[in-house]
């Protein structure tokens, strides 16, 4: 008799077993090599501290002028690395290339950064950012989702929780002022499990944060309902000249 597997598990298993396979590193192209080489992660990946409330890069202080001026919903934000060169690339072939085997690799990153240990251990649960429906079917995954998973594989990871009843147009095209408004009423909670954000820390998790807009309306909405308190961990921060 034969087994039947199913499609998204199988997803899975490949994407798992593929992120520990040797093969060529897909930066430098060096081989034998995982993913991302060890000599690629040092070169790309350059500590640096970051605002705790927006991961922007600072220098001598805890949170920047802005965040200070005008505190986020964010208790902290942390972030991997900046996006930019390879990182952009990298998170287009996550993002739209249908290759969900960056996922461990790329969380492996997040996993390491400055806080994160702080953020994911204090986490009562995880959230991944969702997609509008359109755009999930569209690439077939939600790598927020991924990350999430690949963070906290026996961890309180919940993708039904947070929803996003309607499409938005993509950020990426929008200013900061559009980002806000475009974002107004864009998340929701799954009305029969609610009650379980309540008293309890929620972390959120995406692959990439510019303005930060994306976040904070999922951070508003969780604290509407009662959290006590919300972090944000991405991979990747936009370089504020690009916001």
């Amino acid at each position: 008799m034969f087994s039947v597997v199913r499609p998204g598990f199988a997803r899975r298993w490949l994407a798992r077993t593929a992120a520990l396979v040797p093969s060529q590193c897909a930066l430098c192209h060096a081989w034998p090599a995982q993913r991302l080489c060890t000599a690629c992660r040092a070169r790309f990946v350059q500590g640096r501290p970051r605002c705790t409330g927006c991961a922007r890069p600072i220098e001598g202080a805890a949170r920047c002028g802005a965040c200070l001026r005008e505190p986020p919903p964010l208790d902290w934000c942390v972030a991997a690395v900046d996006y930019g060169h390879p990182w952009a690339g990298v998170v287009a072939q996550f993002k739209f290339g249908a290759d969900p085997g960056w996922a461990a690799p790329l969380a492996a990153l997040m996993r390491q950064a400055h806080g994160a240990r702080e953020v994911l251990g204090r986490a009562d649960l995880v959230l991944p950012v969702p997609l509008g429906a359109a755009r999930l079917r569209e690439r077939g995954y939600n790598q927020a989702l991924l990350l999430a998973r690949a963070l906290a594989p026996a961890g309180p990871v919940l993708p039904a929780l947070l929803l996003r009843p309607h499409d938005t147009p993509a950020q990426s095209s929008l200013g900061r002022r559009q980002r806000l408004a475009n974002l107004r009423g864009a998340f929701m909670l799954e009305p029969l499990a609610a009650a379980a954000v309540t008293g309890r820390r929620a972390l959120l998790v995406d692959d990439v944060t510019t303005t930060g807009a994306t976040l904070h309306a999922a951070a508003l909405t969780l604290r509407a309902a009662g959290a006590a308190g919300v972090d944000a961990l991405v991979l990747a921060r936009t370089p504020l000249q690009q916001e």
